[in-house]
């Protein structure tokens, strides 16, 4: 005679108590309580059991069966079917020297001194917590109908009005779509302009990241120097005249944090328009300027249609949003809205919305006040603590930039340091070439408290003195 199976069903759940038998025989079978040729009591004495109707039963067998978990014959009844055991699978650790390492790497954390991330003190969860809830439950008593693949007008609008009035940047909300944050937004560019095999301008030091989306892109990256001006446009029309792509931080340089200056900016522009060449701007940090006012965009002075403008929410809100835009040239929004629709179309509705409400509503722009004052605080202790112990520290847009001896083993600083929970990043990684590399030490000022700025630096500056 068949043993009772055991099973908890809770009469008071919203889910039916078919799904809860299905879900509660299949978690018995995957771990191993019912064995492979375990037999099942049929449908009709299981329901008895429970004391439930036969057919609730009948329906979380036919779901078993559908998933060749149970098989059914008059002759013998229901039994669990034979299968071979497959081994759990853990994810292996990255390939030591890969990209995927590196980027590992530079996005472990929470940590001390840790970039790109915003600090989780001035972060306003509760708020957009609710606003992303009530977005939710607007989404889901919508029609089941295909969102826009250029992202929801609302948060569309509300991000042109903003770059209006921050960024100086004039757009039609037809010019912006919305991406899964700058990654997204730049693989949708490079896509749409479709320059394989052309030379590109990159920044040195520049982004690693974006380094290696344009090496996948089979870009050939001519890297341009950077100094207290900025990208060395001279260097680039002198070195590479017939790129037909530059990629550039003019607002904040990263990771060096320097202003690309207005005859740079015209330099690059002219150029731009006289060769047909496009221009990427990375504009990372918005105008998280933490010293006076942000400049305006570089896409503010784009008179020729030659700037593809880049932003994300990941350095003024969070990353865990994967929230970006490209704001396109007017002649090409029509083939960034395809390449978005048949590509890379936005992300869920709820996330837009809620994003629109909170800057619709004005606490986006109350963030960023709140957030520059905390952010110019910790920078100013960051920086006048480490002034004290070495001469070599300079502040850097959202970061610290502690220089090293040449020859410095920075990676093995950072990854030492990363085992007493800091997380600041090797500046070598930044360099196109180990050449040209100069040692240092990235530290974010974001995640630098001020009551953990003193303990931590004293920690770093101990095991930099161990290692070099």
């Amino acid at each position: 005679m068949t043993k009772p199976l055991h099973l908890e069903l809770d009469r008071s759940a919203k889910t039916p108590l078919a799904e809860q038998i299905h879900r509660g025989i299949r978690a018995a079978i995957e771990s191993g309580v019912l064995a492979p040729g375990a037999r099942l009591p049929s449908w009709q004495d299981l329901a008895a059991q429970l004391g439930v109707a036969r057919g609730t039963v009948r329906i979380a067998y036919e779901k078993l069966s559908s998933a060749q978990l149970i098989v059914a014959s008059r002759a013998s009844g229901t039994h669990v079917v034979d299968r071979p055991s497959f081994p759990v699978r853990q994810d292996k650790a990255p390939v030591p020297g890969s990209f995927m390492e590196m980027y590992q790497e530079l996005t472990a954390g929470p940590a001390i001194f840790q970039m790109g991330v915003p600090a989780q003190e001035t972060f306003p969860a509760t708020l957009l917590a609710r606003m992303r809830a009530q977005a939710v439950r607007a989404e889901a008593s919508t029609p089941a109908i295909y969102p826009d693949p250029r992202g929801e007008l609302a948060l569309r609008r509300e991000i042109a009005a903003y770059l209006a009035l921050a960024r100086g940047i004039e757009c039609d909300p037809s010019q912006i779509i919305i991406t899964a944050g700058f990654s997204g937004g730049l693989g949708l560019a490079l896509r749409v302009l479709g320059l394989e095999q052309k030379k590109a301008w990159m920044e040195d030091p520049g982004f690693p990241f974006t380094r290696r989306g344009m090496e996948l892109a089979r870009l050939f990256i001519m890297s341009i120097p950077v100094d207290a001006e900025g990208i060395d446009v001279d260097h680039g029309l002198k070195h590479a005249p017939d790129a037909a792509l530059a990629v550039v931080t003019p607002g904040q340089q990263a990771p060096l944090g320097s202003t690309l200056s207005l005859a740079r900016r015209s330099r690059l522009l002219d150029w731009a328009a006289q060769s047909n060449a496009w221009v990427i701007e990375d504009d990372y940090l918005s105008e998280l300027q933490l010293k006076g006012r942000a400049t305006p965009a570089l896409a503010s002075l784009d008179r020729a249609g030659r700037v593809i403008h880049i932003g994300s929410f990941s350095k003024t809100l969070t990353p865990a949003l994967r929230l970006g835009f490209v704001v396109a040239p007017a002649a090409l929004a029509s083939r960034f809205a395809e390449a978005a629709a048949c590509l890379a179309p936005a992300p869920g509705p709820a996330v837009q919305l809620a994003t629109a409400d909170f800057m619709r509503e004005g606490h986006y722009l109350r963030h960023l006040r709140r957030t520059k004052r905390a952010y110019a605080a910790q920078g100013d202790a960051l920086l006048k603590y480490l002034s004290q112990r070495t001469a070599d520290v300079t502040l850097a847009g959202l970061a610290a930039v502690l220089w090293l001896p040449d020859g410095a083993p920075d990676l093995a600083i950072a990854r030492e340091a990363a085992a007493h929970g800091m997380a600041p990043t090797s500046l070598s990684l930044w360099y196109a070439s180990k050449a040209s590399a100069r040692q240092g030490l990235l530290l974010g000022v974001a995640t630098s408290p001020l009551k953990r700025i003193e303990p931590a630096c004293e920690r770093l500056l101990q095991i930099i003195g161990r290692l070099t």
